[in-house]
């Protein structure tokens, strides 16, 4: 490999990197808001209000930004650099993204396997028209169960981001190591 080929393969890596710990650590602010804000605000309210909430925070949060940038852009560009980062001298770094990727796919599996169920029996319950119908609507959600996995969302990608800025210290010390060799 040229010196410019390395050059070119490791801002590629730099780069990957980079938006993979950005974008976990955007998701992990999220997750860490509904966990923090969101739900303990909502659980105050009366059902109405709830239910009439709720269903605007998720249709306002499923869209492109939140799902393709942040959401799969952290489990893709966390795998990315996983990927790149597979060279015996990378290694150091391959198991702080190798850890944090195993967090996005905890992260992944949660929301697919619970949050995102409950929001769907939300969504497609018909508009309750009395008290009965909202408490049941409300019930649908099982606010406990949602948050207490969210919250384990929150945590699993707060570790990952974790992971991740760890990983781009020793990237950087790496990069400084080889730089040091070759200006001998």
């Amino acid at each position: 490999m040229t010196g410019r080929q390395r050059l070119r393969s490791d801002r590629l890596r730099t780069g990957t990197l980079i938006a993979a710990t950005m974008t976990t650590g955007l998701i992990a602010g999220v997750f860490m808001n509904w966990s923090n804000g969101i739900m303990p605000g909502l659980s105050n309210v009366d059902d109405q209000s709830f239910v009439a909430a709720f269903r605007a925070l998720d249709a306002a949060i499923t869209n492109p930004l939140f799902l393709g940038v942040g959401f799969m852009g952290a489990l893709f560009f966390t795998g990315l650099s996983a990927a790149l980062h597979r060279r015996a001298e990378q290694r150091p770094v391959l198991i702080w993204v190798g850890s944090a990727l195993v967090c996005c796919l905890v992260v992944f599996v949660i929301t697919f396997g619970v949050n995102e169920p409950l929001n769907e029996k939300l969504r497609t319950v018909a508009e309750p028209d009395s008290n009965a119908e909202l408490a049941a609507a409300r019930a649908l959600l099982d606010e406990a169960m949602w948050t207490a996995w969210n919250t384990v969302r929150a945590v699993a990608s707060t570790i990952g981001f974790g992971c991740l800025t760890w990983a781009l210290v020793i990237h950087r010390d790496l990069g400084r190591a080889v730089g040091r060799r070759a200006g001998e």
